[in-house]
């Protein structure tokens, strides 16, 4: 049987990025949270954190951490109290940047937070943050994969819908005389990052073709749509932030206005938690409200 103390310790130190800061949220020495971990560390015969600023899990170390997590989740439902019970609740939640930036906090106004039960998001790509939940280190992602994963539910949520935009004044500098496969490869385009896929997508459907051209790499969501704004790329933003730009002239949708759908669904650990339960209700609630259907384009 596990040592639970010492795993308690050990999300901690990882949580908080050391053993100090472990140690005070615990309200115990750094002492002897290092003999802890160690002590666990020794009894699994396998480096279960690596030291360092901060410090980092291994993947066993990650296993176990999202193993603790859970069982405090657990333990919270039954009004248990263990040492450090001053600590909340952990709801590690995988989430992608688009859905952060807007339908996804106004769906969380629905989740009755209390100071036991806190969230803890984790920043991905929609097509991988289902990845985060197989590893076991989040209990809950938003993702576009609807395959299943093991001890999980997969709920659709509807779908995140884009457009291809530009300001009227790079639309008049590189599409002047129509928009092809050359002007596409001269016009600076706006990615993500090396595994964002949308604007080839577009490009494909939209006119047969997947240029080269210079990219504006732009990890950000407000971002992407500032740098569109400026003159500065052409991208694919998501409808319900560039509505108002389109509305009024500060952006234009690029022909065909094509518009792309990326269906959003909601895995979930098969875990009998009320938290879980009602952040659960809440995000498919809000998405409801927010989302298209994924069928449309």
């Amino acid at each position: 049987m596990l040592d639970y103390p010492a795993l308690q310790a050990l999300a901690t130190v990882v949580r908080e990025g050391s053993f100090e800061r472990a140690a005070a949220s615990l309200r115990i020495t750094p002492s002897a949270v290092s003999q802890r971990v160690r002590g666990l560390e020794e009894r699994l015969g396998a480096i279960l954190v690596v030291r360092g600023a901060p410090c980092r899990p291994t993947d066993l170390g990650r296993t176990l951490c999202a193993h603790a997590e859970r069982v405090r989740l657990l333990e919270a439902d039954l009004g248990l109290r263990a040492e450090g019970a001053g600590l909340p609740s952990v709801l590690k939640v995988a989430v992608n940047a688009d859905s952060l930036a807007t339908w996804f906090p106004r769906a969380l106004s629905g989740f009755a937070t209390t100071p036991d039960v806190a969230l803890d998001l984790v920043l991905d790509d929609e097509a991988h943050t289902a990845g985060r939940l197989r590893s076991g280190e989040v209990v809950a992602a938003v993702t576009a994969d609807p395959e299943p994963v093991p001890g999980c539910r997969t709920l659709p949520l509807g779908a995140l819908h884009y457009a291809a935009c530009a300001s009227p004044d790079f639309a008049a500098r590189f599409f002047g005389g129509g928009i092809d496969a050359s002007a596409l490869a001269r016009a600076p385009q706006l990615r993500f990052d090396r595994r964002d896929g949308l604007q080839r997508r577009w490009l494909h459907d939209a006119h047969a073709c997947a240029p080269d051209a210079p990219t504006h790499w732009v990890p950000s969501t407000h971002g992407f749509l500032d740098f569109a704004l400026a003159g500065l790329a052409w991208g694919l933003q998501p409808v319900s932030l560039a509505d108002v730009h389109l509305a009024a002239g500060r952006l234009v949708e690029l022909p065909p206005a094509l518009r792309i759908s990326v269906p959003l669904f909601w895995t979930v650990a098969r875990l009998p938690s009320a938290s879980l339960l009602r952040l659960t209700e809440s995000v498919r609630g809000g998405a409801r409200a927010a989302l298209g259907p994924a069928n449309a384009d």
